[in-house]
């Protein structure tokens, strides 16, 4: 089996089990019927329903969220999907939408994201940032499942796949993947017990949820490219839409992309 045939069949398979929705609603206002639909990596779960909250107390306008896979995003978007604003984990996402038209302009990077090794507790794997008892475990018997992002359009996932390559893991895990539609499924599965560890966003593993349920080594960064995230205003989009695009990269939102473990523009990375 080619692997990308083998990779798309454990995507499913977890699907399956998980049960989960590939994208979430999670700021809905009760007076929603202005508020415009933002397409959001699924990274930023923990992160934009804050920034969306300090937007509407600034502005009194609301937007409407739903997260997912970047990959998924851009396609959907590319086949006419009515979303306005598009904060992707991958810049290369949004520079293809620009080329097909569909954006106003290039966008802008709003953050840069990192990953690292989860370890939920009891599993028997210890997290270390060089994946050094990770690498062990494969060997004597210890990991039987290791959650990632889908690596086929999810940039979280790619990053984890890069990094389990320069350790030198990728082949021998591989065939214990459990695979998330996105990043936040591959969180849950991670958390909740479907799997031994996995590589998640440090986004994700600062939430009281993530840091109760387990322990979580941050990755250095030159092991895998770097998660440069950039949003963009897509073609139709009204003035509530725009007026958030320019809100993600104000001081107040920096402060809050800062406190969830982004690198921002500007300040490295």
């Amino acid at each position: 089996m080619e692997p990308e045939t083998s990779l798309r069949r454990r995507s499913v398979l977890g699907l399956v089990g998980a049960g989960a929705a590939v994208a979430t609603v999670a700021w809905r206002p009760a007076l929603a019927e202005d508020a415009p639909p933002i397409a959001a990596a699924s990274d930023l779960n923990a992160t934009l329903p804050e920034v969306a909250s300090l937007f509407r107390r600034a502005t009194g306008k609301s937007v409407k969220l739903t997260f997912g896979s970047s990959g998924n995003f851009a396609q959907q978007i590319r086949n006419g999907a009515p979303f306005e604003v598009f904060l992707s984990a991958d810049e290369g996402y949004v520079r293809m939408l620009a080329a097909a038209g569909k954006t106003e302009d290039g966008g802008a990077l709003y953050a840069i994201g990192r990953i690292g090794l989860f370890q939920p507790r009891g599993s028997g794997v210890r997290a270390d940032s060089r994946l050094v008892d990770l690498a062990a475990a494969v060997r004597d018997g210890r990991l039987r499942k290791f959650a990632i992002a889908n690596p086929e359009h999810a940039p979280y996932g790619r990053a984890a796949r890069e990094a389990l390559q320069h350790a030198g893991l990728w082949r021998m895990i591989e065939p214990r993947l459990v695979l998330g539609e996105n990043v936040a499924q591959a969180t849950q599965f991670a958390t909740s017990g479907s799997a031994q560890g996995g590589i998640i966003p440090l986004s994700l593993a600062l939430t009281p949820q993530v840091k109760a349920a387990g322990s979580f080594a941050i990755i250095a960064a030159d092991w895998h490219r770097p998660l440069r995230q950039r949003a963009v205003v897509l073609k139709g989009a009204g003035a509530t839409a725009r007026a958030f695009y320019a809100f993600v990269q104000s001081p107040q939102a920096r402060g809050v992309f800062r406190r969830h473990g982004f690198v921002l523009p500007g300040e490295g990375g």
